[in-house]
This record gives structure tokens, C-alpha cells and sequence, in this order.
């Protein structure tokens, strides 16, 4: 993994931890920190079924082009 996928998925995991905690610690009802916190948890689940699927979709283009290449030596 590069240097720079490991930067951005700390600052990633820092945001998504900053806005929990401050969430956590806001001066609202309980209901309505939780309905929050459940919120910011779908929206963080959308974005990592998002980024799987990108990801999923990279990988079989890689092994696509690696299956024509093999296929093409063989011939």
C-alpha cells in the first residue's frame, strides 16, 4: 500500500472519530445524539460499501487484463 493510501486512510479514521466523539460530547438529548451517531454510521458504511465495490470492480479489471496477457503467451 502507498504512503499516500495510508495517510488518507488515517485522516479517514481520525474524522470519522472526531466527529463520533464530538457527537458524544454535544449538549443534546440522548435520542437525538443517538439518532446522530446512527446516521454518521450509515453514511460511514455507504462509503466503505462504496469504496469495496470500486475496489472489487479495479480487481477484476486487473485480473482481466492479466488473464489476456496469460492468453495471449500461451498462444
Amino acid at each position: 500500500m502507498k504512503n499516500t493510501s495510508k495517510i488518507l486512510i488515517a485522516l479517514g479514521a481520525g474524522v470519522a472519530i472526531g466527529g463520533v466523539l464530538g457527537v458524544l460530547f454535544a449538549p443534546d438529548k440522548g435520542s437525538v445524539t443517538r439518532h446522530k451517531i446512527a446516521e454518521s454510521g450509515k453514511k460511514l458504511t455507504d462509503n466503505l460499501n462504496r469504496k469495496i465495490k470500486s475496489g472489487t470492480v479495479k480487481l477484476q479489471e486487473e485480473f482481466s487484463k492479466m488473464n489476456d496477457v496469460m492468453e495471449e503467451e500461451m498462444a
